[in-house]
């Protein structure tokens, strides 16, 4: 019988290095594939802004996959990054919202176009070094399982897959410890063993957010009030893509005490801000729903989930009623902190991503 065929989104790191080699171990006949998503053709600033699918990424891959003896290439995603990335990401921070790229890199671009061109070359699955892992529950739907990993754990940023992509998908990397992978890297002998992660989104690697969106657009944000929840004017902010929900730092304003940011205005150009307890909320509500290890929830339909607002959020219990077409509303068990619009909620069962949305 043939070999299976895996695709493997090689992003020149240790995690998806060692994930090509797990399943060439595991008898795949694999094929390492670099996505390339910088959109400046420039090489110095490709090497500047492409961070983990950057020029040196490429060779970093490259060099894997001569060790591992696979075929490599390196494939052109610029469109799809633009469109579904990047474009998203500065349309949301100005609209006052704070948008989680890698969500949607993951959704539209490592899974929905890399699997596409997988499949149209004979691929039976594409492969990341993810850690997270999957598997088929009881209830016959594939879901994302917590990784081994609960530090390294990314399953928050894979809720918004289909079926149909978690079925074509292999994640080796979730069984280990990070200290693991790189023990086996260092064994098999990788070039990437000690390489160190990539901390920040891939095209802000400076992490300056409302600067590349200037960059990028062309526009500066325009300046307008610091006020209260009441409308009292307190001072005067930089542009809202400055800012977001739970923010300190950086708002320059002499209070005489520690005051932060609990609400972002578009509407009228406004950043609220109030003491620490402002911050706190028990609920809140969220669109474009993705149902994952469970049935889609009816209207009217609630359950009680652990469920997490952040990438970093450890998890709160909450119970998750569908609202509405495309809407459901979380009541938080305990107040959570900095609920913010443009990020994910994500609520798990027997550590099983369940679903998610964005938050509104």
């Amino acid at each position: 019988m043939d070999k299976k065929k895996v695709v493997v989104g090689m992003s020149g790191g240790v995690d998806s290095s060692v994930a090509a080699l797990l399943l060439k171990k595991q008898g795949y006949d694999v094929i390492g594939v670099t996505m390339q998503i910088w959109q400046d053709e420039d090489p110095a600033a490709a090497e500047r802004e492409g961070g983990c699918c950057s020029l040196s990424a490429v060779e970093d891959a490259r060099r894997v996959a001569e060790v591992l003896e696979i075929p490599y290439y390196v494939m052109n995603f610029k469109e799809e990054f633009r469109r579904s990335v990047i474009d998203y990401f500065v349309a949301e921070y100005e609209k006052g919202r704070t948008p989680n790229p890698c969500i949607a890199c993951n959704r539209y671009v490592k899974w929905e176009a890399l699997l596409e061109r997988s499949l149209a070359i004979g691929a039976d699955y594409i492969a990341t070094g993810h850690y997270a892992r999957i598997v088929r529950r009881e209830n016959g739907r594939y879901a994302i399982e917590n990784s081994v990993s609960e530090a390294k754990d990314q399953t928050y940023a894979l809720y918004g897959l289909t079926q149909e992509q978690l079925r074509r998908t292999l994640l080796p990397v979730g069984f280990y410890e990070k200290p693991q992978i790189r023990e086996i890297a260092a064994k098999a002998g990788l070039p990437v063993a000690r390489k160190h992660d990539s901390q920040e989104i891939c095209f802000v690697p400076d992490g300056d957010y409302a600067s590349f969106i200037e960059r990028d657009t062309g526009r500066t944000a325009p300046e307008g009030n610091f006020v209260t929840k009441d409308g009292t004017v307190l001072g005067h902010h930089r542009g809202i893509t400055h800012y977001t929900i739970g923010q300190r730092r950086g708002l320059d304003l002499p209070m005489g005490r520690r005051v932060f940011v609990t609400g972002i205005r578009p509407e009228t150009n406004e950043v609220v801000v109030g003491k620490s307890e402002d911050v706190f909320t028990d609920c809140l509500s969220a669109d474009h729903l993705t149902f994952m290890g469970i049935p889609e929830m009816e209207i009217g339909e609630e359950g009680h989930f652990l469920t997490k607002i952040r990438y970093n959020h450890r998890g709160t219990m909450c119970r998750v009623r569908r609202t509405g077409a495309d809407e459901i509303t979380c009541r938080f068990d305990e107040p959570v902190r900095a609920v913010t619009p443009g990020q994910a909620v994500v609520f798990y069962e027997d550590g099983c991503v369940a679903g998610g949305g964005i938050i509104m």
